[in-house]
């Protein structure tokens, strides 16, 4: 019998979808949440692992002989150590594109908030302000009209050009940077430095790479607009956390959204749980039930491919 163990099945189902497809592949055990110390010892019969974000270092799979599949039920997968997989002829799959509506509408959620400050005024009401107020209308602080305004996209993927149409949809105008520019795209490239120059918000949609890790640093936030605002749904590794808290903080910009932190859960003493203007969401832009249904379907899919076809779907290494 196939052995299948899911590492950190909670986040991808917590109760609302079922693992059934997949128990019907091979003896299944599921752990909600598993620590870096338990990891060899729940694996080791595994022939599949299907973890989200429980790391597989060259050290551990060393201990996993019996290992021959690892599904990583997201789309990054730099949790693995994909050369050393390889290197024991271990397959390693992911699902790819499951979040882009659910990423990009969850971005659009964070530039609306930055600009018309939703939450702010609806706990203002709660907690009674209109009520006592004088006027039949108050602001808390400035509101933002979109139309007009410039939208820097760095990475043109998927979740970058939808997250683009949402926006143009706004009458917004576009911006983006790639390493190279796409054919057809439909918002104009330019140089990373002048996208930071010019935007009026700058979304980043890039994947993480060891060349660009910490690269939103005191150097290019220097070049944007004091009103200018930053959004992260994509890595918190790819912003300097205590750069962008400083320039929040001494109002060099004016804001920044951030769905994503470079150590999750973060760290109390994390700058940016307390600097100015920054609103932070726990990791939530990929959850909607319909992306994880997503997840679900084409990690079984994955599995079965393995196991029945032979034929390995979504490899990365």
């Amino acid at each position: 019998m196939i052995k299948i163990v899911v590492t950190d099945g909670y986040t991808l189902n917590p109760g609302d979808l079922s693992w059934d497809e997949i128990k019907l592949l091979g003896e299944l055990t599921v752990y909600d949440r598993t620590k870096p110390e338990e990891i060899v010892d729940r694996c080791r019969d595994a022939n599949i692992v299907l973890t989200n974000k429980v790391p597989f270092n060259e050290a551990t799979l060393a201990q996993l002989t019996q290992l021959k599949m690892i599904g990583v039920t997201a789309t990054g997968y730099n949790i693995i150590d994909v050369q050393a997989a390889a290197k024991r002829s271990i397959v390693v799959c992911n699902v790819p594109a499951y979040g882009t509506a659910s990423v990009a509408q969850h971005t659009i959620a964070l530039l609306l908030e930055l600009t018309n400050q939703v939450g702010k005024h609806a706990a203002s009401v709660a907690a009674g302000d209109w009520a006592r107020s004088a006027d039949f209308s108050y602001q808390l602080s400035p509101l933002t009209e979109l139309a007009g305004k410039t939208l820097g996209i760095v990475g043109w993927g998927n979740i970058g050009q939808q997250t683009a149409r949402i926006a143009q949809a706004l009458g917004m105008e576009l911006l983006y940077f790639n390493p190279s520019p796409k054919e057809n795209a439909f918002a104009q490239w330019v140089p990373l430095q002048e996208l930071f120059i010019k935007a009026d918000y700058v979304s980043l949609h890039c994947p993480l790479k060891p060349d660009n890790m910490g690269f939103v640093n005191n150097e290019i936030i220097q070049l944007m607009k004091p009103s200018a605002c930053i959004i992260n749904t994509s890595r918190g590794q790819l912003v300097n956390e205590q750069h962008l808290a400083d320039a929040l903080n001494k109002g060099r910009i004016a804001g920044a959204a951030l769905d994503v932190l470079t150590t999750e859960p973060p760290s109390p003493q994390n700058p940016l749980l307390t600097a100015k203007n920054c609103i932070i969401t726990p990791h939530i832009a990929w959850v909607s039930k319909e992306a994880r249904q997503r997840v679900m379907k084409t990690t079984i899919e994955n599995v079965r491919a393995f196991l029945v076809a032979q034929v390995p779907r979504n490899v990365v290494n």
